[in-house]
């Protein structure tokens, strides 16, 4: 008896740990097929200053004219994860210290909680600092770089961005490069539609003979302002500090706002954003204009 009891039990047990495994199992495919999108935002007012302390309920947020319910909110004291992408191809060396310098005060100017990882690019990608909390050592990363090689600047933007999307919670890439693209197999075109297709904000500094060329300011110009992001021209070394300075002050007022879109096809479409401040007169938003679904 008590032996035909304990089969009873040890096959009701294993049944149950099925169960609960074919729920779980059913649970996890749900949770994957559920697709989010989420929008960095930066609100300002009439006068340029940025405008913290908002609430999930100060924003409105549409997807090509359809009202769309938030489902997960950061503000602007929530932890950030910051990629710097950093051109080291051999015209880097003259203006390369400054822009260490500039890197490391920009990291020291990081919130504790929020993550940085450095990027270097020439003819490839190398990943000198993966996402870390410990400041010190990615500002080490930043010391340790130097110049050589030619420049495949597209190919690095998309790969620094596919790295820092796994990220979650805010985001945000700084792409710093003194001349125009030569090396990358990937188009500008490409580059854009890759970028925007991610739409994390973009921080793209242009310096020495970057600046010369029409094409890669229109494209810098262009996605920064599609993902929320700012593009800036650097005329001069000593105004590389001043722009890391005003990029380190832009990341601490980031919002981010994510939601579920009510029209859930995946028809690779673009899908038009719209986001609406309440609360706030005059304001000016900058976050992606948009998205294309997988």
């Amino acid at each position: 008896m008590i032996r035909k009891l304990g089969l009873i039990f040890a096959a009701v047990l294993i049944a149950t740990l099925e169960i609960r495994g074919l729920a779980q199992e059913s649970l996890s495919t749900i949770q994957v097929k559920v697709r989010l999108v989420e929008v960095n935002a930066t609100v300002l007012d009439h006068k340029g200053i940025f405008v913290d302390g908002l609430r999930p309920d100060n924003f409105q947020i549409l997807e090509n004219g359809q009202p769309q319910r938030i489902s997960t909110f950061e503000s602007n004291v929530d932890a950030l994860s910051c990629a710097i992408l950093l051109d080291t191809t051999g015209s880097m060396r003259e203006a390369l210290p400054s822009v260490k310098n500039a890197v490391v005060k920009l990291i020291d100017q990081l919130e504790p909680q929020d993550s940085v990882a450095i990027f270097t690019f020439d003819r490839q990608l190398t990943v000198r600092q993966d996402f870390t909390s410990d400041k010190n050592a990615a500002k080490r990363a930043v010391l340790r770089t130097r110049a050589e090689g030619s420049t495949a600047l597209f190919d690095a933007i998309s790969e620094a961005s596919e790295e820092l999307a796994k990220r979650r919670g805010k985001k945000a890439l700084i792409v710093f490069t003194d001349g125009d693209d030569n090396s990358s197999q990937l188009t500008a075109h490409g580059a854009a539609a890759h970028a925007q297709r991610l739409g994390i904000p973009l921080y793209a500094i242009a310096e020495g003979e970057a600046t010369q060329s029409a094409a890669l300011g229109k494209l810098l110009n262009e996605l920064s302002e599609r993902t929320g992001g700012v593009a800036y021209r650097v005329k001069k070394t000593d105004e590389i500090e001043q722009v890391f300075a005003a990029i380190a002050s832009d990341l601490r007022h980031l919002y981010l706002i994510s939601y579920k879109p009510t029209d859930s096809r995946e028809d690779g479409k673009w899908r038009k954003i719209d986001i609406v401040v309440n609360g706030v007169q005059n304001y000016r938003l900058r976050a992606k204009q948009g998205y294309f679904p997988d």
